[in-house]
């Protein structure tokens, strides 16, 4: 899909509900209001009203209220941005579909399979798109490590590898009471497990071994935490891939990628917040990045650049394209991580196909490369830190 440009018809921006006003939804709020220069942020629904109201106060917003019901029945709203928590996703997703709204939702799709289903089936119905927050595709450096990729570079892929190891401190988690069990894999790994899917472009999960434990907040285990974990899931076309995960890393916030096949090897990512690098009495040393929302500034903007492309594109009427990453690739990514719950809580391998049916997601044109290009010239590219 290229990026579009909307018509000398059709010049008013994309209007955009947002439900959810924590941390990731405040975040994409701003990203509409000051980086997508053709998209508007209309309204904000939170049943916290606080928040959407402090949302709202910072960036111009006229409409908030306690119930998302109210922005998904909105007529003059074109699309919803879900930033809910993840129980409520696929419910929502459903539920915008059936009013005719196209959806950005953040992951996981859904708490289950079925769930996830029942939602992309109301959009299918609808004949509306659903695109999911995996962000990671639209970092310049994994872009360009998928393009790589299917460039022959690696030839084909024999051993993947993705980690995530969230920011911490020297006092180890805050408040891990307050994280749900399987969040490791449900909200964390499966970002990894996406990019591994993506990464090994034609393959599908068929295996997953997991190990997991709590090494941080060994006294939050009793609860149901679990901060460190260790996936090994095989593929379709033989390939293995390692994901990890930790909650506390205290040099910052660091992810990354490799992908080593038949003709060669790419490596992606870092905490490093730039490539300077000071060599002193002291040692060798350079910053990192501490938050997500700045190591993946411009990935997080770029994903909803091209869903606001794509709502601009079918409400004139022109073709849009499917959602990328769309239904295929949240399912497959959830699959995984069920796959992973299982087989930790057994201590054995899990076969995917007892958690679903998966399928490979449709070959992708790489408009990942047009979205930041597209950014750039319209100068929204971020000069602070970030990827």
């Amino acid at each position: 899909m290229t990026y579009v440009q909307q018509t000398a018809g059709d010049n008013r921006p994309v209007r955009l509900g947002l439900i959810g006003a924590g941390w990731i939804g405040a975040f994409h709020a701003e990203s509409v209001a000051r980086r997508i220069p053709n998209a508007r942020l209309d309204a904000i629904a939170d049943p916290a009203l606080p928040a959407a109201e402090a949302l709202a106060g910072q960036l111009g917003v006229a409409r908030i209220t306690a119930d998302p019901a109210d922005v998904i029945g909105d007529p003059d709203i074109d699309a919803v941005l879900v930033a809910s928590p993840a129980r409520f996703h696929s419910g929502l997703i459903a539920a915008a579909a059936r009013a005719g709204k196209d959806v950005f939702c953040e992951k996981p799709g859904g708490r289950t399979v079925e769930e996830l289903d029942e939602a992309l089936a109301a959009a299918d119905a609808a004949g509306v798109n659903v695109q999911f927050g995996f962000n990671r595709r639209f970092a310049a450096d994994f872009a360009a490590a998928r393009r790589l990729i299917d460039d022959g570079a690696v030839g084909t892929p024999q051993l993947l590898r993705s980690l995530t190891r969230d920011p911490g401190t020297a006092a180890g988690i805050s408040s891990p009471e307050r994280i749900a069990p399987g969040t490791i894999f449900l909200e964390t790994l499966i970002h990894d497990f996406d990019t591994l899917n993506w990464l090994n472009p034609g393959a599908v999960p068929v295996k997953v071994h997991a190990v997991a434990d709590a090494l941080v907040a060994p006294e939050a285990k009793a609860g149901g935490l679990l901060d460190t974990a260790v996936v090994t899931v095989t593929y379709s076309n033989g390939a293995i891939a390692v994901a990890e995960a930790n909650f506390n890393a205290l040099y910052g916030y660091d992810v990354r990628g490799e992908v080593f096949g038949s003709a060669g090897m790419v490596a992606v990512g870092g905490p490093q917040a730039s490539s300077a690098v000071s060599y002193t009495a002291a040692g060798i040393a350079s910053d990192t990045v501490r938050l997500n929302i700045h190591l993946f500034h411009d990935a997080y903007t770029a994903e909803l650049a091209r869903f606001v492309e794509g709502v601009a594109a079918r409400r004139a009427g022109r073709a849009a394209g499917a959602a990328v990453p769309g239904g295929v690739d949240a399912r497959n990514a959830l699959a995984v991580a069920l796959a992973a719950i299982r087989s930790h809580e057994s201590g054995l391998p899990v076969d995917v196909s007892a958690v679903a049916h998966l399928q490979a997601a449709e070959p992708e044109l790489q408009p990942t490369e047009l979205h930041l290009t597209g950014l750039h010239s319209a100068g929204l590219h971020s000069t602070g830190q970030g990827a």
